[in-house]
């Protein structure tokens, strides 16, 4: 008689309960476990195509459309806009006044740095609890891992952010974001934009 401990399964992975999480395929029959040939896992390299050459994007949704990704983002920049408006004017930050001369330096870096930190805050907690602002919640969006088509972790989430919304604090906001968020027009396979690029991540349609 074995006097091993009996094995109790461990806690579950908060992974395996999200609904978007890529599965693999359907074992087919041909071994006492139904499985056949086992397919190749997922997790590889994102941009060398994953194992034995599969499609990273082998079991998601649809990529989004560029032109909807922007409408979201345009919606998300005026959420978070009217948030950043009222504080400056509260913490006496706004500084824009049609006299050059009465621009202070420091309080319009500290606007710039005000939206900047509030954008990454609202765009790194909602995609990490479910991968959507509200903005691509209501065009119907969802940003996924490429390797496994999981919502990002939060450390992800803040690196795809930080890339988008940093330079908000310096000069030419508006450009950089053009061009980050513009990239995924031009993108190919994945229609990324820069910020998707750093942090390994895709848009995909909600089904």
């Amino acid at each position: 008689m074995s006097t091993e401990p009996p094995q109790y399964p461990g806690p579950p992975d908060p992974d395996d309960n999200d609904p978007f999480k890529k599965q693999p395929p359907p074992p087919g029959p041909g071994d006492p476990y139904g499985g056949g040939t086992p397919p190749p896992p997922y997790g590889g390299d994102p941009y060398g195509g994953g194992p034995g050459g599969q499609d990273p994007l082998a079991g998601m949704p649809p990529l989004a459309d560029s032109g909807k990704r922007v409408l979201a983002r345009i919606i998300d920049m005026l959420l978070v806009g009217v948030v950043v408006w009222l504080l400056t004017l509260l913490f006496r930050t706004n500084e824009y006044d049609l006299d050059p001369d009465k621009i202070e330096a420091g309080k319009s870096f500290g606007q710039g740095l005000l939206a900047a930190v509030l954008y990454m805050a609202y765009d790194s907690y909602l995609i990490s609890k479910t991968g959507q602002t509200l903005g691509k919640k209501w065009l119907g969006l969802r940003v996924a891992n490429l390797n496994d088509g999981a919502n990002p972790t939060l450390q992800t989430a803040l690196v795809r952010a930080a890339v988008l919304w940093l330079p908000f604090a310096f000069c030419c906001a508006c450009v950089w974001t053009a061009i980050c968020g513009g990239w995924s027009f031009f993108d190919k396979p994945y229609k990324q934009g820069l910020h998707d690029k750093a942090a390994k991540t895709v848009v995909v349609t909600v089904n």
